[in-house]
């Protein structure tokens, strides 16, 4: 027989290929199930008003829950098993499956398409120190803006419309990227001035007009923005529902906005 050949039909070549080819095959077969962690079973559509159906997981099947420890020490199970209960302000435009939804009510609100966000913790990001990472400058005293750079603060925040919808009164950075995440914007009106922020991602500053244009929502919408639980922290959940309502501007804040081009 050849060298290497173990019979007459089997070398020590072909035994190897077929490992590889089983060891693959169970890579794909793992990988495939730990991707499940998240996102499954799968909801199905339905008309509005049936119970939720869940149940769809495919093949493979899911994995047992595993136990994630955060940075912070908190743990976490994956799969979770929790559904999200909120009530979807939505209809579906056709009774075909995957119909896109059309928001019922104030569209800005309906928390779908550009609006949606998912259920985080209420918890607010901190530091490797356990400090929370996103603050004002007020409270982050060791930061300051780059002076070559236009302040905003006591600039006017000029909404889509071209109004003035308020003053920018802050900054809030993020100490951990060294970046700005939003902008602290009082609103006129009432005896005490609601402040709501406003992220850095949607705004245009002007340093000759000492204007923030916000091309997002008109400047009546602001008087909408997500509070905040504590006026000198943001959790994650409040971070994803401020981004949401501007995100949901950009499709819902004029009707002009939902037509088509042509």
């Amino acid at each position: 027989m050849p060298t290497g050949a173990i019979t007459g039909h089997i070398d020590v070549a072909q035994v190897v290929l077929y490992a590889f080819w089983i060891f693959f095959a169970g890579l794909i077969l793992y990988l495939r199930r730990e991707d499940k962690r998240e996102g499954y079973p799968m909801e199905t559509d339905r008309p509005r008003g049936r119970p939720s159906t869940t149940g769809f997981v495919g093949f493979p099947t899911m994995p047992a829950p595993k136990r994630f420890t955060l940075a912070h020490g908190d743990p976490v199970m994956a799969p979770s098993g929790k559904v999200d209960t909120r009530t979807l302000n939505a209809v579906p435009a056709g009774r075909y499956p995957g119909a896109p939804l059309m928001p019922e009510g104030d569209p800005m609100r309906a928390e779908i398409g550009p609006g949606a966000y998912a259920m985080r913790a209420d918890v607010p990001d901190m530091t490797l120190e356990g400090e929370p990472k996103i603050v004002p400058l007020r409270e982050a005293t060791d930061f300051y803006l780059e002076p070559r750079d236009p302040d905003p603060r006591g600039m006017a925040v000029v909404g889509a419309d071209g109004k003035v919808a308020g003053t920018v009164t802050d900054a809030w950075v993020d100490k951990s990227e060294y970046i700005l995440r939003y902008l602290e914007v009082e609103l006129p009106g009432g005896e005490t001035p609601r402040h709501v922020l406003l992220p850095v991602n949607f705004t245009t500053t002007s340093r000759s007009r000492r204007q923030v244009r916000v091309n997002a929502i008109l400047a009546s919408q602001f008087a909408d923005v997500p509070a905040l639980a504590n006026p000198t922290q943001v959790t994650f959940l409040e971070e994803e529902r401020i981004c949401a309502y501007y995100g949901a501007g950009t499709l819902y804040a004029t009707r002009a906005r939902q037509e088509p081009l042509l």
